[in-house]
């Protein structure tokens, strides 16, 4: 394991205090035992319950050993006692580190310097990254890794092994099953990914590819914590999205472009689009048919909820919300109306005295750096109004243009709707229909339709072409009444952007 030789090259370096965030004690204790042993070093453990005990020790000896240590700085003094080489765990130290703390922090930087010249290391571990100024010279952090698909498989193999003598349970994990259960997995824990192939079990005694909504629930109440990023529960498939050929082929194509295969194949993970275009066209419904086709959970990341009151507040929540959606990864982060949140970047500096900016920075240096399997899906209507920083090549793999369906695409697009309120679109006009409502985004038609059916409810009659014409012609489609906006945008996208659908022209 790669962070184990990390961890271990640090040891030998003689960093005084190392400080692991993460959650999975289990996991970082059995790292550090592989190399406590390698090192030929003595390991300890601490907790404000326990104090300081040998690594091991039982529940039961720990009540009558050491009591006088669960003080931090009797803790601490220990450190500084032992004289043989030893690794000195302290568990959820954090609270300790808080302001107010001033004999504790004081403690630590003066260890801190003694450690340099020893064969001792005090590492802290928590969930919760709490580092005062006075020790933030003297502190290395290492953020340890989430359980990569070898580890996950390890798991599932012991669970596929546990329960191969219930014979009411079966294991369906032929073919590519296996894979894509684990690639759902990734983001969680060992803990949660063993709950949740539990929970599997017990509710479908059954185990296979099927039940991938399951860990997509389990990811969605780690979202539902953190509180900045809304996980999205969607059913619509491309199926549902009329028209946009070109998208939905290039989406296609990277549907397992996040396997190992891919990476053996020398293909990165793709990192996401911008969807551009007129109002109505079927953006925000393409970003949500994306993660039902890739499987992956949909966060929806709401700029509004970035904002915050105190200085800098602003910042660390765009930080929290991409950790915890690199947390969940692989994911699709959903930016919608990404060209109402960041108008104005250049003059933020008069209106709100650079948050927008510097939030606005965070989110572009995280899109060019990240390393973490999240897809986004950026929204926007109104290019003029969207920061050059965001368009070039490297934070997006793709700008695609969406305009107007075409002929074809109406076409499409009035046989989903008619068939989503349980209507047979062969008993309509379909080329009336697809001839009167030129110029009319999806959204647009779809209202026509829900109206002719209000129409035709209220007359208690059936819903004919007439009813959905006589709506159609009432209605002033948003390219007449904005299209001089409308043409703007064309005129930018030729050229600069790829057209969603597979020809540009509009009919």
């Amino acid at each position: 394991m790669k962070f184990a030789q990390e961890i271990e090259c640090l040891i030998r370096a003689r960093y005084p205090i190392l400080y692991l965030v993460s959650s999975e004690e289990g996991r970082v204790g059995e790292v550090l035992i592989e190399v406590a042993q390698r090192r030929r070093k003595k390991l300890f453990e601490w907790s404000c319950t326990t104090g300081l005990v040998p690594a091991g020790t039982s529940v039961q000896s720990q009540r009558a050993r050491h009591a006088p240590t669960r003080d931090p700085l009797a803790a601490l003094d220990q450190v500084v006692d032992q004289v043989e080489p030893a690794l000195f765990v302290f568990k959820d130290f954090h609270p300790f580190l808080a302001r107010g703390q001033h004999a504790v922090i004081r403690r630590l930087r003066e260890i801190a310097l003694q450690l340099k010249h020893s064969a001792k290391t005090v590492i802290l571990v928590s969930p919760v990254l709490e580092i005062p100024p006075e020790l933030e010279k003297e502190v290395t952090v290492l953020h340890f890794p989430l359980p990569d698909l070898a580890e996950l498989g390890q798991l599932l193999d012991r669970v596929v092994t546990e329960v191969a003598c219930f014979e009411n349970v079966k294991i369906e994990l032929e073919d590519d099953g296996r894979d894509h259960l684990l690639q759902a997995a990734l983001g969680l824990t060992l803990c949660e990914a063993e709950n949740v192939l539990a929970k599997i079990i017990a509710k479908y005694e059954r185990l296979s590819a099927g039940e991938i909504p399951e860990i997509l629930e389990e990811k969605r109440q780690i979202v539902r914590q953190s509180g900045l990023l809304e996980y999205c529960t969607t059913r619509a498939t491309l199926a549902q999205v009329g028209g946009l050929a070109g998208l939905k082929d290039w989406l296609r194509k990277r549907l397992l472009a996040f396997t190992p295969e891919a990476r053996d194949f020398g293909l990165p993970p793709p990192k996401g689009v911008l969807l551009l275009g007129v109002q109505g066209c079927g953006k925000s419904l393409a970003a949500k048919a994306v993660a039902h086709l890739w499987q992956f959970p949909l966060l929806r990341f709401d700029m509004g909820r970035m904002f915050g009151s105190l200085v800098g507040s602003s910042e660390e929540n765009v930080r929290r919300a991409i950790a915890v959606a690199e947390s969940v990864a692989p994911a699709v982060l959903w930016i919608d109306e990404i060209d109402k949140a960041f108008a104005g970047t250049q003059c933020a500096a008069v209106i709100d005295g650079g948050t927008a900016a510097r939030v606005f920075g965070t989110l572009l240096t995280w899109l060019s750096e990240k390393a973490a399997p999240v897809f986004v899906v950026a929204t926007a209507n109104d290019v003029s109004l969207l920061p050059p920083e965001l368009l070039r090549k490297g934070r997006l793999d793709e700008i695609f243009f969406v305009d107007l369906p075409i002929a074809e695409e109406r076409l499409e697009i009035f046989g989903i709707h008619f068939e989503k309120r349980g209507q047979e679109p062969g008993a309509f006009d379909l080329e009336a229909l697809v001839k009167a409502s030129q110029d009319f985004s999806g959204a647009e038609i779809e209202e026509a339709i829900i109206s002719s059916l209000y129409d035709a409810f209220d007359t208690r009659s059936t819903l004919t072409t007439a009813h959905v014409l006589e709506s159609l012609t009432s209605t002033a489609p948003l390219a007449h009444t904005m299209a001089e906006q409308v043409a703007r945008l064309r005129g930018w996208a030729d050229g600069r952007a790829r057209w969603a659908s597979r020809t540009p022209k509009v009919v």
